[in-house]
């Protein structure tokens, strides 16, 4: 079993990138469909101190629900995380962790850091 896991939205062309890089240096991570099965809080922020970035960096603040939310620059990291746990297409993908290790893999080369 690999020691890999991404949460993939195999809709997002980085995150296919990303998967494909994996694969191609023969890498099965498992994959975690982070919209079909969301994260809990707590599993967002145990993600977040393996990225080592705070919840603004992880949020998507394009996406209607940010607003839809009264989100905004001076809301908290605890209001993101609830809110990324209740709507994971606010998650910012894909998310590769490797044991205590995680990247963003934006760009999808970032899930190279990984495999030293």
């Amino acid at each position: 079993m690999s020691d890999f896991t991404i949460y993939h939205n195999p809709r997002c062309s980085k995150s296919r990138n990303t998967l494909a890089l994996l694969e191609a240096r023969g890498i099965q991570p498992r994959i975690v469909l982070y919209l079909q099965t969301p994260p809990t809080a707590g599993q967002i922020e145990a993600l977040l101190g393996k990225l080592g970035m705070g919840a603004a960096q992880l949020v998507r603040r394009g996406e209607d629900e940010y607003r839809a939310r009264g989100l905004g620059s001076d809301s908290s990291a605890a209001e993101l995380v609830a809110a990324m746990a209740a709507c994971p297409q606010l998650i910012e993908r894909p998310i590769v962790v490797r044991g205590e290790r995680a990247v963003l893999a934006r760009p999808p080369e970032r899930v190279l850091e990984l495999l030293d």
